[in-house]
């Protein structure tokens, strides 16, 4: 070891000998303020233990009657001593276990648990502290403790005593009635109905419903009444009902008032009164619950009217009335139910007698008095309805009379008699047989075909000529069915379902078929055809008048040159359409001026309207121009020469999206890049304008999108334009391609757009669809054939 390290090595060892020194005196002098804390500690608890001691026997003979618990505690809130209610309560024995009352408080009433131990420190009583604690069963129970310091010899507070009392039913009670009364006036202040509280005849307090019902304010009613915003119809009946209600249990009446608005205008509303009597039977309060009945009252004004309205028109009808209640007796006889039966007095004596006993007054008119009595009163015992009943008189007359049974809620509430003197209509009805067998005779024998059949097509009568077309006798026909008798060539099998369908809803038309008949030879008839009805109305067959037009048929096919003709005669009236279109133009366009110099020349002297009329003028000129423009391109879309030439669709895009309207919220892209393609730049033009210009104004969303992309296939082009607009019902995805057809109100649209664009395509030899949802948007597809194989080629 080198020397110089030795006295370095001997003070480095009496260094951590002094530490240790230090070390060992400081541990000593903690030791021992530990060792006097603890007897400290002892002997204050020893203090506590024998105060507690000394005065136990005096605490407990003083609480030893009171019923609520009582319980000693030290300053860290540990139980001492309690009684044994509280033991009871608490769930807890302190002589059994360690018990922290601090422990017991609620977690939600900690802080305001710390804040009252604070203040019983300070003051040294603690009075009304409530809090909620659990018991050691786990209930939640609501206490009221009043609390004091226990102090030593020397004054210090070595504890504290207190008494609890539980007061979770009255919490509960409180909490329940708050909630009660917090319903109790939602309630009131939701309810449908006007709600017044009423003291001293002065308005105290109006709910919502009635402040919106009358429009005043709730101040401007508290300085009112109820008689200074409403009237009484009968202030008499009001007066009874009131003094009814004072000595009834309830103290409750109803009645009808008729309320002020504040805007002048008047409501019908049902008035509920109750009232609040004091001890000496006076009223001390009362509430009225006003429902508004306005329209009940009007439309029961307007019932009675209309019953007013009703009884003159049953007065004054041509058919005899007479209406009964349930026991026969006469509710309502009008004057020509009199006169008919020739009873000598005024339909108003009438009301109350008993029809059952009095007709027989009169069974002297009928022509079987028996009989009629019996059946009367065979009609009102079934109590169904009956209609067009016949009855004879002695004197000739003939009347037809309808029952209908009157029910309430399916309650029989009495009858209605309707009586018409039907006696020229029957002598009618019997020359009119007489009529049908002389013109039955003529029908057998015309030239015409004549066939009767039901419902179910099958054959009632048929006559002779009808007989011959059909190259069958009447007896093998009749019974038969029309289509099995005479069969329908296929052809004409759906036009036949269509007319039958029109007979069964009464319709009547005209129409050809192709039969085969009985030899096998197909034949052209032409039938004219009817429904037939019965005397009720009710559709029970039809009638067909059939003509052998095979003749006329075989003529047609001469006329097929002639319709040749005619096609070159209307492509000539289409070349004379676009001309006068043309000119159109020209006089259209001087209108158009002339209304622009109106307006810039007298705008000044115009008033609102009249401006607005010229723009409207220049607005629909503008419209009619579109539209001239609109048939001019369609007109010549299928007569132009078509170009073929190399287009860049991409440059084509471009130039539509420099010269049509585009909504600052709609982008026009491409998918990817467009390709060259063989075609006539002009038409290829005008087919993508129509499908952009139509999509970036049919968008509503607040970002718009329209892309164009393609498909290459091996045979043609597929384009298609998407958007993300309101999208095409269903309904409309074939119309639309059709002129003058358009989707909405918009009186811009000229609905030739779409259609220009299908005659287009039409050129090219492709084809055009669309998908579409409602709001979501539409996508329209087309193709364009890649060999330029028009239509002019082929020609």
């Amino acid at each position: 070891m080198d020397s110089n390290e030795i006295p370095i090595l001997k003070r480095a060892l009496a260094r951590e000998k002094k530490a240790r020194k230090s070390a060992e005196n400081l541990l000593e002098n903690k030791a021992k303020e530990l060792y006097d804390a603890t007897l400290h500690l002892k002997e204050a608890n020893g203090r506590l233990e024998t105060l507690l001691n000394d005065g136990g026997t005096r605490l407990d003979n003083a609480f030893v009657n009171i019923i609520d618990p009582y319980v000693v505690m030290d300053m860290m809130s540990n139980v001492i001593n309690m009684n044994t209610s509280a033991k009871e309560f608490l769930g807890y024995d302190h002589t059994k276990e360690k018990i922290c009352l601090s422990d017991l408080v609620h977690p939600d009433y900690l802080e305001y648990t710390a804040e009252s131990f604070q203040t019983l420190l300070q003051v040294g009583i603690l009075k009304n502290y409530n809090a909620k604690i659990v018991t050691k069963g786990l209930e939640e129970r609501f206490v009221n403790i009043n609390a004091s310091l226990v102090y030593n010899d020397n004054g210090s507070p070595i504890g504290a005593q207190g008494v609890i009392r539980d007061i979770t039913s009255e919490v509960e009670i409180k909490q329940l009635l708050e909630s009660q009364k917090k319903q109790q006036d939602i309630i009131v202040e939701n309810s449908s109905l006007g709600i017044l509280l009423i003291v001293k005849e002065k308005i105290i307090k109006a709910n919502k419903a009635f402040i919106e019902l009358l429009g005043y304010s709730e101040i401007e009613l508290k300085k009112m009444s109820l008689n200074d915003i409403s009237t009484l119809e009968d202030s008499n009946l009001y007066d009874d009902l009131f003094q009814k209600s004072l000595v009834s249990d309830t103290k409750k009446f109803s009645i009808v008032r008729k309320f002020h608005k504040k805007n002048g205008k008047t409501l019908f509303g049902k008035t509920s009164m109750s009232s609040v009597m004091d001890s000496k039977g006076n009223i001390e309060y009362s509430v009225a619950m006003i429902e508004d009945i306005t329209h009940e009252k009007i439309s029961e004004e307007k019932l009675i009217a209309s019953e007013e309205r009703m009884a003159t028109l049953i007065k004054n009808l041509q058919t005899g009335i007479l209406l009964e209640d349930e026991n026969r007796k006469i509710v309502l006889a009008n004057q020509k139910f009199c006169d008919l039966f020739g009873i000598p007095v005024s339909p108003d004596v009438l009301k109350g007698v008993c029809s059952e006993k009095s007709i027989h007054k009169y069974k002297s008119l009928f022509l079987e008095p028996a009989l009629e009595i019996d059946r009367i009163n065979e009609v009102v015992d079934q109590k169904d309805s009956v209609t067009a009943d016949e009855m004879e008189l002695v004197d000739g007359r003939t009347f037809e009379r309808d029952y209908i049974p009157l029910f309430n809620n399916g309650e029989y509430q009495g009858h209605l008699w309707s009586y018409s003197d039907v006696t020229l209509r029957k002598n009618y009805r019997k020359n009119l047989e007489i009529q049908k067998e002389k013109y039955g005779s003529i029908i057998a024998n015309m030239n015409l075909g004549l066939v009767e059949v039901d419902i179910d097509g099958n054959i009632l009568m048929v006559n002779q000529s009808f007989s011959d077309m059909v190259g069958t006798t009447a007896d093998e026909l009749i019974g038969r069915n029309v289509y099995e008798a005479v069969p329908i060539i296929n052809n004409s099998t759906e036009e036949q379902k269509l007319q039958d369908n029109k007979r069964k809803q009464g319709i009547s038309d005209s129409y050809e078929v192709a039969v085969r008949i009985a030899n096998g030879e197909k034949r052209f008839w032409l039938i004219s055809g009817a429904p037939r009805y019965d005397d009720a109305g009710n559709i029970i067959g039809s009638i067909g008048i059939h003509l052998d037009i095979t003749a006329q048929k075989h003529l047609e096919l001469q006329k097929e040159n002639l319709l040749s003709e005619l096609e070159a005669s209307n492509k000539g009236l289409q070349e004379y359409a676009h001309i006068v279109s043309h000119d159109l133009k020209s006089p259209l366009r001087s209108v158009s001026a002339l209304a622009t110099w109106m307006y810039d020349d007298y705008k000044d002297s115009l008033d609102e309207n009249g401006r607005y009329n010229l723009k409207m003028m220049q607005e629909k000129i503008e419209g009619m121009d579109k539209l001239i423009s609109g048939i001019l391109k369609y007109s010549t879309v299928n007569n132009d020469v078509l170009d073929h030439t190399e287009v860049d669709v991409n440059e084509v895009i471009h130039e539509i999206k420099e010269i049509i309207y585009i909504p600052e919220h709609v982008t026009i892209k491409t998918k990817k890049k467009l390709p060259l393609i063989k075609a006539d730049k002009t038409k290829i033009h005008q087919l993508f304008q129509n499908f952009l210009s139509n999509a970036v104004v049919n968008i509503d969303k607040e970002k718009g999108f329209v892309v164009v992309d393609y498909k290459e296939e091996p045979e043609h082009w597929e384009f298609s334009i998407s958007d993300n607009g309101v999208g095409i019902p269903k309904e409309y995805h074939e119309k639309i391609f059709q002129i003058f057809q358009s989707i909405g109100n918009n009186e811009r649209s000229t609905g030739i757009g779409l259609s220009i664009v299908k005659k287009i395509i039409d050129r090219y030899n492709g084809k055009i669809w669309l998908e579409s949802k409602i709001g979501e948007g539409t996508t329209f597809y087309f193709t364009i054939q890649k060999t330029l194989k028009t239509k002019d080629n082929e020609n």
